[in-house]
């Protein structure tokens, strides 16, 4: 998608609530690192799958400075006090031509909404829209709600590089 980085969107949750979905912008960095703070350490776990609080300088570099190319980010933002705050991102990361690996993370008091569900097919979008004619995803397996967003969108287990971790793809196009 040529204009990916000012990509922008509104969609209703599931219980009616709006929520902005965008790309993530470099001035995003202290809302991104807000919103760390405030997932809990099993949610950063399942993102991460390692105990994870704080991040390197180059670690975040390395999420915030995307280039909409071979990595696409984008974030939701609901309104919480009168503010907008960053309340989920996805992303994708092209590993090798056509290919790339997804990722999510949600805020534990904003999961179970469809934010996930709606980031999903917004980075679908944009993957096919780019030609990639795959998508991966590695998840760990009590994370089920993560699997069944997955699921939903029709990514199918394949083989394990790790016995611990579920490796998922989906065929684009």
């Amino acid at each position: 998608m040529s204009d990916a980085i000012n990509y922008a969107a509104r969609e209703p949750l599931r219980d009616g609530t709006q929520i902005d979905i965008r790309t993530l912008r470099p001035e995003d960095e202290a809302d991104m690192l807000t919103a760390v703070g405030r997932t809990s350490p099993q949610s950063l776990q399942r993102r991460f799958f390692v105990m994870k609080r704080h991040f390197s300088e180059k670690e975040r570099a390395f999420f915030m400075y995307v280039d909409f190319k071979n990595h696409v980010a984008i974030v939701a933002l609901a309104e919480e006090a009168g503010s907008k705050v960053i309340v989920g991102g996805g992303r994708y990361i092209v590993f090798e031509p056509g290919r790339a690996e997804m990722a999510f993370v949600v805020i534990d008091s904003w999961q179970g909404r469809g934010i996930g569900s709606i980031l999903m097919r917004h980075l679908v979008r944009f993957a096919s829209d780019a030609g990639l004619h795959e998508l991966t995803a590695e998840v760990l397996p009590e994370n089920t709600a993560m699997i069944k967003v997955f699921g939903k969108f029709g990514f199918k287990p394949a083989a394990r590089r790790d016995p611990q971790i579920l490796h998922l793809v989906l065929k684009l196009g």
